[in-house]
């Protein structure tokens, strides 16, 4: 499944972010591909900073609290996250994300924009699915989530700066069709709760979905 996720920092923290991330010194994006995402790799990622530290710091606390985040991924660890940087020229070709990132499996990969789209032209995150090529461009804040094994690319950027969050998520239950039912379990107790609170069947939903987690966590 892929979500799109707003707001995934209050507009204060979001300008704080955006601020800091401009700031950071930056490379040639390639030093942390693998060997053949680096043929058609070519952006820029931050250095490593305490700067670039504390802005990784905070946006893993903000995506680890997200409730949608929180029902579609099971986030166990995050394998790693990284500032990327897009300006006229640059683009990232169809790729299939490393299966391990610093001895983390990776379940879930993600894109959280700092770039105005208003600011950016091009540099939408192209997804390959079983029906078609799904193009996201996002807007300063959304979040993209999606799973780390699909083909995907970022489009070349023709105009301005493209600026974002990258990571990737190891998540508690490994197999996805487990993790969509998971969620819909969740939206579903979530709904019932809006509406009849701690009723018998919410408590029922919300006792299936967390044995079901209990049984396939880890496996």
């Amino acid at each position: 499944m892929i979500f799109v996720i707003d707001r995934v920092l209050d507009q204060h923290e979001l300008a704080a972010v955006q601020a800091a991330a401009t700031a950071l010194p930056y490379g040639d994006g390639r030093t942390t591909s693998g060997r053949f995402a680096q043929a058609v790799k070519r952006n820029e990622q931050a250095a490593d900073t305490p700067a670039r530290a504390a802005i990784l710091a905070k946006v893993r606390s903000a995506v680890a609290a997200n409730p949608v985040v929180q029902a579609a991924a099971q986030p166990r660890a995050f394998a790693r996250l990284a500032i990327s940087r897009y300006t006229p020229g640059m683009e990232y070709g169809f790729h299939v994300d490393n299966a391990i990132i610093d001895s983390n499996r990776t379940d879930l990969s993600f894109t959280l924009c700092l770039s105005s789209a208003a600011d950016y032209q091009g540099g939408e995150l192209v997804i390959d699915d079983p029906l078609e090529q799904r193009a996201v461009r996002l807007d300063a804040g959304q979040l993209v989530l999606y799973p780390s094994n699909t083909l995907h690319r970022v489009a070349p950027v023709t105009g301005g700066t493209r600026l974002a969050v990258v990571g990737w998520i190891t998540s508690w239950v490994a197999d996805p069709g487990r993790r969509t039912v998971l969620y819909d379990l969740a939206v579903a107790a979530r709904a019932m709760h809006a509406v009849a609170g701690d009723s018998p069947g919410f408590l029922s939903l919300q006792k299936a979905q967390s044995n079901l987690l209990r049984m396939w966590a880890g496996e």
